[in-house]
C-alpha cells in the first residue's frame, strides 16, 4: 500500500484536495493529511472539510498568522518530525502559498518524492506566491500542470520533461463534482434579482490603502442596477475596518456585505450570478467553468488562456479603470468555447496514475 502525505492550508487547497482522495481510493492508497493552520477561522476551514467530506487531518500544525518568514520557518519545523514519523511514500503539495513551500521543500531536505498539484503557473513578477511555486516545482519530482503553457514555462526553467505533466486542472474536476450539489443542497438564499458577485483578499490589494480605496470608491460610484454582493473574506474585513472603508460599504444600498461563504454556498451563487469581480486566481478559473464574464482587480494573471479568449479583462485597481471594464463586461455575453485549455475534469485520476506508474503500487 503506498502512503500519500498532503500538505494544505487554504481554501483552494482543500478544493484540490477532494478530487484526489476520491481518486486514490481506486489504488491501494493510505491518505495522511496535515493542516498547516494557515486558515484557522471555522470559515475558512473546518466548513470546507464538512462540505467536501474531506477526513479529519492527521496532523494540524495550527502556525496561525504571521510574516511570511514565521509562518513558513513553522511549517517546516512542525513538519519535519512528521515525515520522520509517517516515512510517506510521496508528498503532494498544492498551490502557491507558504503551505506549499515548506511541504515541498521538507520533503524535498529528507529525499521523498514530492508531486506538486498545479505546477508551472507563472507572472513573471514579484509576489510571495510567485517564488513560492517557483521553488515548490524544483523540489518536486512530479510536476502536474493544469494548462499546456505551464509545461513549456516548466521547460524553459530547465525542468526534466520526464518529471512535466499536463493533466488538466484539478479545480475543474471539483467544480464539476460539486456544482449540481451546490445548486440543491446549499442551504444560501438566491436573490431574485440580478446581481454581482465579488471576492477580494490578496494581501497586494487590501493591504494597500490607495489600492483597496480605488476599488471601494469604484465600487459606490459605479452607476449599475445589479446589486453587488461580497462575502468578505477576515483579512479583508480587518484592513477594510483599519481603512475606515468598511462601513462605506456597508451603508451602500447596492452592496451587500455577508460572511464567507462554504465552498457549496459561493458555486450556488456563481451560478446564479451575472457578472463575477475577484483578485483571486482560483476564482477567476471557477468563473470560467461557470460560464461567467468575470472583471479581475489586479494587473497580471495566472490564467490569460481565459483572458485571451474575452471571458475576463484585467482591471487593475484604478477607479475609473474599474468601472470601465465592469460595464463593458456587463454588456457582454458569455459564449461556450470550442475547447477548454484546462483539461476533461480528470485532472485527479490521471495524477494518482502517473504516482503509481512511476512509484510502483498496485491499483
Amino acid at each position: 500500500m503506498m502512503k500519500i502525505l498532503h500538505v494544505v492550508g487554504n481554501r483552494p487547497q482543500f478544493i484540490k484536495l477532494a478530487p484526489f482522495l476520491k481518486a486514490s481510493k481506486y489504488f491501494e492508497t493510505e491518505n495522511v493529511i496535515v493542516h498547516s493552520g494557515q486558515h484557522y477561522d471555522f470559515e475558512m476551514s473546518k466548513v470546507f472539510f464538512d462540505e467536501l467530506q474531506i477526513p479529519e487531518p492527521g496532523y494540524n500544525l495550527e502556525v496561525g498568522s504571521g510574516t511570511h518568514g514565521i509562518q513558513t520557518g513553522n511549517m517546516l519545523i512542525k513538519l519535519d518530525p512528521i515525515l520522520l514519523r509517517e516515512k510517506p511514500d510521496i508528498t503532494v503539495v498544492y498551490g502557491d502559498t507558504n503551505t506549499t513551500l515548506a511541504g515541498a521543500l521538507a520533503s524535498y531536505k529528507f529525499h521523498i518524492p514530492t508531486a506538486h498539484v498545479e505546477s508551472g503557473m507563472r507572472e513573471y513578477i514579484w509576489r510571495p506566491e510567485e517564488i513560492n511555486k517557483k521553488i515548490a516545482d524544483h523540489c518536486s519530482d512530479f510536476c502536474f500542470c493544469p494548462i499546456q503553457r505551464a509545461c513549456e514555462n516548466l521547460l524553459k526553467e530547465g525542468i526534466s520533461p520526464q518529471k512535466i505533466f499536463f493533466t488538466g486542472d484539478i479545480t475543474y474536476d471539483a467544480f464539476l463534482m460539486y456544482k449540481d450539489i451546490s445548486l440543491n443542497k446549499s442551504s444560501i438564499k438566491i436573490p431574485d434579482y440580478e446581481f454581482i458577485l465579488m471576492t477580494m483578499h490578496r494581501a497586494e490589494t487590501v493591504d494597500i490603502y490607495e489600492k483597496v480605496s480605488n476599488i471601494v470608491n469604484a465600487l459606490l460610484e459605479i452607476p449599475i442596477s445589479e446589486k453587488i454582493i461580497f462575502p468578505v473574506h477576515p483579512r479583508t474585513k480587518k484592513r477594510l475596518m483599519e481603512f475606515g472603508l468598511y462601513e462605506k460599504l456597508r451603508n451602500s444600498d447596492n452592496i451587500d456585505l455577508i460572511d464567507p461563504l462554504g465552498y457549496f454556498e459561493f458555486v450556488n451563487l456563481l451560478l446564479h450570478s451575472k457578472l463575477v469581480i475577484t483578485d483571486s486566481s482560483g476564482v477567476i478559473k471557477e468563473t470560467f467553468y461557470a460560464q461567467k464574464l468575470g472583471v479581475t482587480i489586479d494587473d497580471t494573471t495566472e490564467y490569460e488562456e481565459i483572458f485571451n479568449m474575452g471571458y475576463n479583462i484585467l482591471a487593475g485597481t484604478e477607479k475609473e479603470q474599474v468601472i470601465e471594464c465592469i460595464l463593458k463586461m456587463l454588456n457582454k455575453e458569455f459564449v461556450p468555447p470550442t475547447q477548454n485549455p484546462f483539461g476533461d475534469g480528470n485532472a485527479a485520476e490521471k495524477m494518482i496514475q502517473i504516482i503509481y506508474q512511476n512509484l510502483g503500487g498496485r491499483r
